[in-house]
């Protein structure tokens, strides 16, 4: 499979990249800065420099690529547009030079209360931080996946909870809906569980909620 990596040089972005190769996938890493990808050099690794915030800039790393990941997210608290647009970058580059191209987003799990969670962060904890310190993220995530919802391309969403440096374990996965319980999920297992969904059909036109 030809996979192209938006975001290839953040946390999750990287353990994607290396996953792929270490699965045979041929894999286009898209970055900015290409000193910042610590990715061991390999045949099947090709790095492009461009700006995937911009959709002409992404033509030519999506065109003819089997599949699309798009791992973009913030990097503070202050930077609450990047998930949004990097999607509408990622859609309409896709839209215009490969529509039949496989696609997964990440968002999170934070902006969305559904059955999945219990009571407690239900009713307490998300309505309470997604108005206040998250606020703008959350609705960020929401704007993203609407944009993804709205496309007609092969999309998936995922949906891990906070986000850690751990190492791989067993993690649980729901569709459609968060996982009870699931607060952290590690980038390793959450690049894990992109490459699952990547091979899975059945999860195309869904959300992915993840936890431990």
């Amino acid at each position: 499979m030809k996979i192209t990596v938006l975001g290839a040089t953040g946390g999750t972005g990287q353990h994607v990249v290396r996953r792929a190769i270490a699965a045979g996938h041929h894999v286009t890493a898209v970055v900015r800065d290409p000193a910042r990808l610590s990715v061991d050099a390999d045949p099947r690794l090709e790095i492009v420099v461009a700006d995937a915030l911009e959709p002409n800039d992404l033509a030519a790393a999506v065109t003819g690529r089997d599949a699309v990941v798009d791992t973009l997210g913030p990097r503070g608290t202050q930077d609450a547009t990047v998930c949004s647009r990097g999607a509408a970058s990622v859609v309409a580059a896709l839209a215009v030079n490969n529509p039949a191209a496989r696609l997964i987003v990440v968002t999170g799990s934070g902006h969305v209360k559904d059955p999945g969670d219990g009571p407690l962060i239900r009713y307490v904890v998300k309505p309470l931080i997604g108005s206040t310190v998250l606020k703008k993220q959350f609705a960020d995530f929401a704007r993203a996946e609407r944009i993804v919802f709205d496309s007609r391309l092969r999309w998936t969403v995922m949906r891990p909870p906070q986000l850690t440096d751990g190492e791989r374990k067993a993690y649980r996965t729901a569709l459609d809906r968060n996982v009870r319980g699931g607060l952290k999920l590690s980038r390793a297992d959450l690049a894990d569980a992109i490459m699952v969904a990547l091979g899975d059909p059945r999860t195309e036109g869904h959300t992915i909620g993840l936890g431990y």
